[in-house]
């Protein structure tokens, strides 16, 4: 593989940076603009393809442990990209969203209301409720959309959330919650349960509006 220095300098991510802008640069040329270099046998873009990875791979969870991990990485570099990310987290990314009634969650799901299949939606909380992530976990078809604890909670536990809320869509518009519904309700709360993971609410949306669990009384705590 060619080195930086063997590239033609129009081609070098620093240079295309300056010529192009940071949003013409793949993800292992912008990881090669914040480290410079490699190390003694190891290319620098080989380093930068792994660290792009396991940003790809573990997000805002991603650690001086996991980078320190790889082949060319020390603190120095690992200290680099981790702050890097924390500059990102305090000044360019979006308002921190909190949950305190099941209203606030609204906006974040009005996309799925009118949706012909059923969506089947988890967010992500940390210990003072306010939003690490929202994702679409189950599309069904129609009413019925398969949803298993293992699929739900493998990025809540990698989120390290402290707590979630579920959201879904109901295709037909009936707002009330199917026996189907109740079931995966009474199976997502006890696995949280036994993860330590408290489930706040499970909320179904439609056009006509929307139900809470937790203010049906629904919720078991």
């Amino acid at each position: 593989m060619k080195t930086i220095k063997d590239m033609p300098e129009h081609s070098r991510p620093r240079e295309k940076l300056r010529e192009r802008g940071a949003s013409a640069l793949t993800d292992e040329e912008l990881v090669t603009a914040i480290l410079g270099m490699g190390t003694a046998g190891v290319d620098v873009r080989t380093i930068a393809r792994q660290v792009a990875g396991l940003i790809r791979e573990h997000k805002s969870g991603l650690t001086l442990d996991h980078l320190q991990a790889i082949p060319g990485i020390g603190l120095a570099k690992a200290a680099q990209i981790i702050s890097a990310f924390e500059l990102t987290r305090r000044y360019l990314l979006k308002d921190t969203i909190k949950i305190t009634v099941a209203q606030d969650i609204l906006p974040m799901v009005a996309d799925i209301a009118g949706k012909q299949q059923e969506y089947f939606i988890c967010i992500s909380l940390n210990g003072v409720n306010e939003v690490i992530e929202k994702r679409v976990v189950t599309i069904g078809l129609l009413d019925k959309s398969p949803v298993h604890p293992r699929e739900v909670f493998a990025d809540v536990i990698a989120d390290r959330a402290a707590a979630v809320i579920f959201a879904h869509n109901h295709p037909s518009g009936d707002l009330q919650p199917s026996e189907a519904d109740r079931h995966i309700h009474d199976q997502l709360t006890e696995a949280g349960r036994i993860l330590g993971i408290r489930v706040l609410d499970q909320v179904i949306v439609t056009r006509k509006g929307y139900f809470s669990f937790q203010e049906a009384g629904l919720i078991r705590s």
